[in-house]
């Protein structure tokens, strides 16, 4: 007689995979424990050459996904030169000690490149890939090789 297969038990990884599935499309991003929705009203107010041509309110949320995948990207953009999943702009909670050896906790805007082909750019600077870099007011982010320049500001600097 044929012996049945025994049952496997071993982890397959399918489990954690669906985890990280949107709209059946495998997101190459996961927020880390430190994500926090901003207290400030950030914006992105985009540019072409020197024309304003969008305003995107970045503060509902925690993330904003940026690339080319239009189903799963919080900020698509068309550029070919851009990956499906380029960047994501995260707002995350950091814990900071003043000279008197208080803590105090901020919510603070980074930008993480995707290991994305071309590159984000901050202040015209290839950021590394993979690695949070802190975003301050009035620093202009570039994705890839494309000519739009998103100049991020919160609600208090605009007036």
């Amino acid at each position: 007689p044929v012996e049945p297969p025994k049952p496997n038990f071993n982890q397959s990884g399918l489990l954690a995979k669906e985890t990280n599935t949107v709209k059946g499309v495998q997101m190459k991003y996961n927020e880390p424990p430190e994500a926090r929705k901003p207290l400030k009203n950030w914006r992105l107010y985009v540019f072409k050459g020197k024309e304003q041509i969008d305003l995107i309110h970045i503060y509902r949320q925690s993330a904003y996904l940026v690339g080319r995948d239009e189903i799963v990207t919080d900020i698509p953009i068309a550029h070919p030169s851009c990956s499906k999943q380029h960047a994501v702009i995260q707002y995350r909670q950091i814990t900071e000690k003043n000279e008197y050896g208080d803590a105090t906790t901020s919510i603070k805007p980074f930008v993480i490149d995707l290991d994305s082909t071309n590159g984000t750019y901050v202040n015209d600077a290839e950021i590394p890939k993979s690695r949070y870099y802190e975003l301050r007011n009035t620093d202009v982010v570039k994705f890839g090789t494309s000519s739009r320049e998103y100049v991020l500001l919160h609600e208090d600097a605009s007036s």
